[in-house]
């Protein structure tokens, strides 16, 4: 089961609002991509569900996790179905974060206090993602609709908590334009993992990235 409540998730999503959103079919490549982020000074990270193993090898980072990075909450995404959400949970997901926005989900993640970011774009989705009790909505496609959108959203939804996930890149340029639009969270995924195999300088890059984003306004 999930090691942290909701809102103590959601609270550390917050405060580390930089969040790689990352599938690798290789526990031991996976294993090293999760120790970079962590050295870097990432403390949330989105494994997703989405090959035939996802469910084995995110039980092996959540052993991993608890032994080598003990303050990094590793949630599980691409979660469709009440099933699978509870699977996850019961595997240790900290979070789950879907593409869409189903109540299923949604009453899966309350009944176990864990913490849900279900997907949305439109202003509706948003509105109904929060009716169901999101703290936290992950706007997707992020590249489809572009930090304009989100300016726009601000107006008649200032308060919402918001995520956005997809054209998202490891630059101050991309993440300092993302957060002067008004989102609270960013993730990112093929991006930030370009030339991973060399992990030194992905660490590197991280940390840059985490020293920009800590000194932007708040």
């Amino acid at each position: 089961m999930a090691r942290f409540s909701s809102a103590e998730v959601l609270d550390a999503v917050l405060r580390y609002p930089v969040v790689p959103v990352f599938y690798h079919a290789d526990v031991a490549y996976a294993k090293r991509i999760l120790q970079a982020c962590y050295d870097g000074g990432l403390r949330v990270f989105e494994f997703t569900n989405r090959g035939a193993n996802a469910f084995d090898v995110f039980s092996q980072l959540q052993t991993f996790v608890q032994e080598q990075c003990p303050d990094m909450l590793l949630g599980i995404g691409t979660i469709y179905t009440a099933q699978d959400a509870e699977r996850f949970i019961e595997a240790g997901a900290d979070f789950v974060v879907q593409p869409v926005t189903t109540a299923e989900v949604a009453a899966a993640c309350q009944h176990n206090d864990v913490a849900w970011l279900p997907g949305a774009m439109t202003l509706n989705e948003v509105y109904n993602a929060t009716q169901l009790g999101a703290k936290l909505v992950k706007i997707f496609p992020g590249n489809v609709v572009g930090p304009g959108y989100i300016k726009a959203l601000r107006g008649p939804m200032p308060n919402v908590k918001l995520m956005v996930t997809g054209g998202v890149e490891p630059t101050n340029e991309s993440v300092s334009e993302w957060f002067g639009a008004g989102v609270n969270v960013v993730g990112m995924g093929s991006q930030l993992f370009k030339n991973a195999d060399d992990t030194q300088a992905l660490v590197a890059q991280i940390s840059g990235l985490m020293q920009f984003v800590n000194s932007l306004p708040k």
